[in-house]
């Protein structure tokens, strides 16, 4: 039995794709990007976590390792339990990380056996992996939520530690096999969010005919603390939430594109 490194399961998700899904976070990436919001997820190794406690003037460590080793039918298990609210609501599983596609194998066959059972499938991925790997998982997967970051290949490598051009490649050659994509873009203070990089990336989409839908997510501060825990430093720190109306201001330079944009996933 296949098995693979799972670091957190949850159900109930409504950011992974349409309707009420179940996300399975994969462990292992291979990019580094500065903004990271899952810095648990980048090694592929589980590793060892240390929250800091605070009560009564005294601190208490508490350790957790993160990330466990499962086989495809004991995460099929945590699935198959909520198929009633994925039928009610046309949601179903996504496979996160990290990268899913670190885990080829694993994935795989994970999504064999969700499609096997009805169970609609999606693959968030960062879009830096080998064409063999996509090959194999798109027959069973109904839906890849793609990231799409810097256009500029020094600028990408700079914040993500990795050149952009089998990414670029790769989201070509989906939208040739007529793949489902919602393309995904993190929206970075002073960093994803210049006029240029914007235009840039609706220029590649609009040459897309199979992009149905473009996610634009704006930067949050929430994995600060995951940082701290992991002893993992964090540059972004001085980095503040958008305001409403720089995020509209976003969003206008998508308008005239034939897909629909969206503010969050």
């Amino acid at each position: 039995m296949e098995k693979g490194i799972v670091f957190d399961i949850r159900h109930f998700s409504v950011h992974d794709g349409p309707g009420i899904r179940t996300t399975v976070f994969l462990k292992g990436c291979p990019l580094r990007c500065a903004w990271c919001h899952n810095p648990e997820s980048q090694n592929p190794l589980p590793e060892i976590s240390t929250r800091i406690n605070r009560l009564d003037g005294k601190e208490y460590r508490q350790t957790e390792i993160i990330g466990k080793q499962m086989t495809v039918s004991e995460v099929f298990h945590e699935i198959e339990t909520h198929i009633t609210f994925f039928d009610e609501s046309g949601g179903g599983v996504t496979f996160s990380g990290g990268e899913p596609l670190m885990q080829p194998t694993f994935l795989e066959a994970l999504l064999k056996k969700c499609m096997a059972n009805g169970i609609p499938t999606a693959v968030d991925t960062c879009g830096y992996g080998s064409a063999n790997v996509f090959e194999k998982i798109l027959p069973y997967s109904n839906l890849l939520l793609f990231d799409i970051k810097l256009i500029n290949p020094s600028q990408h490598h700079k914040y993500t530690g990795a050149d952009n051009q089998q990414i670029l490649k790769n989201l070509f050659w989906l939208d040739s096999m007529k793949a489902s994509i919602i393309v995904r873009i993190p929206l970075i203070p002073q960093i994803t969010d210049s006029t240029d990089n914007l235009l840039a990336i609706k220029g590649i989409v609009e040459q897309c005919q199979n992009v149905r839908h473009v996610d634009l997510l704006p930067y949050h501060h929430m994995a600060k603390d995951k940082y701290r825990r992991l002893n993992i430093p964090y540059s972004l720190s001085n980095l503040k939430p958008y305001k409403p109306e720089r995020l509209k201001e976003i969003a206008n330079l998508f308008s005239g594109i034939d897909k629909q944009v969206s503010i969050g996933g």
